[in-house]
């Protein structure tokens, strides 16, 4: 189920919003020129990490994997990134919007337990 494609598309949608999220709150936290860095500059950091840290042969990805990681390292970026969109929300006041992309980010984790499951054990 972690690796089908409607699950594979609708984790793409979330990666989007929570990448999204991030750019908002970092244009929020500052003016001028440095917003700019901030609004795209963290987003774009995250986004190589996210591509970048993953586990060999992962079903529901390419299956190469730049930088090697066991697949608890790489389940703990990938929560660790939509934890960071999810607070990101709630310290730019869009509070309705960072339940909902928690409750969505959960439901997500939920429908993929295979793919946890998989990650765990490697």
């Amino acid at each position: 189920m972690g690796s089908h494609p409607i699950n594979l598309v609708f984790r793409f949608i979330l990666e989007l919003c929570a990448f999204t999220a991030i750019g908002l709150w970092g244009w929020k936290q500052s003016d001028g020129l440095f917003r700019y860095v901030l609004a795209i500059g963290i987003p774009l950091l995250l986004t190589t990490i996210w591509g970048v840290f993953a586990v060999p042969n992962d079903p529901s990805r390419s299956g190469s994997a730049p930088v090697k990681v066991s697949g608890i390292v790489r389940l703990i970026v990938e929560l660790a990134i939509f934890a960071f969109a999810i607070w990101a929300l709630q310290d730019a006041y869009f509070i309705k919007s960072s339940w909902t992309l928690a409750i969505t980010v959960a439901l997500h984790y939920i429908i993929s337990y295979d793919r946890i499951i998989w990650l765990i054990k490697q």
